[in-house]
């Protein structure tokens, strides 16, 4: 995926011009204002709205293999990927940026996510433990793209949504490496650090 960087953000200045842009008008006193919203940078529009669509592969990639392989893990983290789509999403309306998501289950407008989740399928259609690994490999990917995009990010709201989505990520690559474990296998990481790795399923 696409590589890290450096972060440092100014976080208390962020948070008084966020309150400053969203004050409501004072209408009782015969005052008036608009409220407005930051603009975002082209990197932040660029990553947000990828996150939506790499929520839903995360989400279409489960619900697949549960068909394949009912598992209490697949169903409940797809259920907590649509949640992450729908965080997402309202942040999209929030920033009036288009969303790109299709509606089937497996389609994508982002070619490259069409192409991961085609090569994310066919790696774990052999067996439940190859669809496990998926899943790690998914949390994975997604770790590490978050963490870039709240290196990016100079809104706190946007900060806040990938701080949720990156604890929602980390449980799921605990649960699913969890349910390899069950079955005597083992997930090696691919985009995080081994030491990142361990650190998060708490070896």
């Amino acid at each position: 995926m696409k590589p890290s960087i450096s972060r440092r953000h100014f976080i208390a200045g962020a948070i008084v011009a966020t309150a400053l842009a969203s004050t409501p008008a004072l209408a009782r006193r015969g005052q008036s204002s608009t409220q407005t919203t930051v603009p975002l940078s082209e990197g932040e529009r660029n990553l947000l709205v990828y996150m939506r669509e790499e929520e839903k592969m995360a989400r279409d990639v489960y619900l697949t293999f549960n068909g394949m392989w009912p598992h209490v893990t697949f169903e409940s983290i797809a259920v907590s990927e649509q949640r992450h789509m729908d965080a997402v999403k309202k942040s999209l309306d929030k920033y009036q940026l288009t969303d790109p998501v299709q509606n089937a289950v497996g389609v994508f407008t982002d070619q490259g996510l069409q192409a991961l989740y085609n090569t994310l399928i066919a790696s774990g259609s052999g067996s439940l433990v190859d669809a496990l690994k998926v899943g790690c490999t998914i949390e994975d990917v997604d770790i590490m793209d978050l963490q870039r995009a709240m290196d990016l990010a100079t809104h706190v709201d946007l900060d806040v949504l990938y701080q949720h989505l990156m604890d929602g990520s980390r449980n799921h690559l605990r649960a699913f490496a969890g349910a390899l474990d069950v079955l005597g296998a083992s997930y090696t990481p691919q985009y995080m650090s081994q030491e990142m790795y361990d650190a998060i399923i708490g070896l």
